[in-house]
């Protein structure tokens, strides 16, 4: 038997009591005996999960307010949440946090008056922002925007997104991403996140992108057919040329393009599509070159075809990882 349909009000008491949470689970002179009633309260209605987890969203989309210590939630179906709820949400939080947010934060910079938030499994996805911009999204991507008054931020939580970005002058957009961010104001872009390392291909107009979020200066410029990329502990992004033949892109046309590459270097390229990543057993293993081009939704029969098409065979790590081994070459018989 299902619930019958909450009111308005009903749902802003959620609201307001998943607030309340965030902020008694943050505070030091929080009880033991009050972390029970949160565990009571959050078992008390599904909603109740899906709005403590938006709140906790909020808190990362504001990144000027604190943020309450990580509590388990139980993993639930969220109901589907309209903008305007969105941002009711974080006006409670703000009201509760700090008396005049609830109405200046957007003038004050420290909430958005937009916000949204994407996710791919299975399929590359076309999305469109509130500001007009594009973004196509590779397999197993997901991003959130927002919508500053001063500023266009999204943040790249994990996997590729390819920005087609709406220019505007007076509104940077900054796209967040591992410790790094990069800067445009109207210009195409790709971004691909793997592990703790971010890569950045230009495409037209002008970028600036630094390796540590809060970095001195305004990064590194890059020009069209300009590549950078930086990981954790890189106080400068590595800028070098795109070549002519860069098959990089492919993914928006559903391929992966292996051009003669040494193991080593296509694992990152295949194991941001597989659940489970591929490894090599060493390096003269990973120092074997594959090609070809392979479609993204079917990587995973490239992992078990291997052994017919590269002197390799696969075995599994004690974590489950496949594990590509070479195959010892037999010396010729003097």
């Amino acid at each position: 038997m299902t619930d019958p349909a909450l009111s308005p009000a009903e749902y802003d008491a959620i609201a307001d009591a998943a607030a309340h949470w965030c902020m008694r689970l943050h505070a030091d002179d929080c009880t033991p005996q009050e972390r029970l009633a949160f565990e009571h309260w959050l078992d008390a209605h599904p909603l109740h999960v899906s709005e403590y987890e938006a709140m906790l969203e909020i808190w990362d989309v504001a990144g000027n307010l604190p943020r309450p210590e990580p509590v388990a939630v139980p993993m639930m179906q969220a109901k589907p949440r309209t903008p305007w709820r969105t941002i009711g949400i974080a006006a409670t939080v703000c009201a509760m946090v700090l008396p005049l947010a609830a109405y200046s934060g957007w003038n004050l910079g420290w909430l958005p008056n937009s916000y949204q938030h994407f996710e791919t499994t299975d399929n590359v996805r076309q999305i469109t922002l509130k500001d007009g911009s594009l973004v196509e999204l590779n397999l197993g991507s997901e991003l959130t925007y927002s919508n500053y008054k001063d500023h266009r931020q999204v943040t790249l939580k994990k996997g590729e997104a390819f920005f087609s970005v709406n220019h505007d002058t007076h509104h940077p957009f900054i796209v967040k991403a591992a410790e790094g961010k990069i800067r445009v104001t109207g210009t195409q872009f790709n971004v691909w996140m793997y592990e703790d390392r971010v890569k950045v291909n230009l495409i037209e107009g002008s970028a600036l992108v630094s390796s540590i979020d809060d970095q001195p200066g305004d990064g590194l410029r890059l020009g069209p057919s300009m590549q950078a990329s930086y990981g954790h502990g890189d106080f400068m992004p590595q800028v070098s040329q795109t070549y002519a033949n860069d098959t990089s892109l492919a993914w928006r046309s559903g391929k992966l393009v292996l051009d003669d590459l040494a193991l080593n270097d296509a694992l990152p390229l295949i194991n941001r599509y597989l659940e489970t990543p591929l490894m090599v057993a060493d390096n003269s293993t990973g120092a074997i070159r594959i090609g070809g081009t392979y479609n993204i939704r079917e990587l995973n029969s490239l992992v078990t075809s291997l052994p017919k098409v590269l002197p390799v065979y696969l075995t599994r790590n004690k974590n489950g990882n496949p594990v590509l081994n070479s195959i010892p070459q037999r010396s010729p018989k003097s």
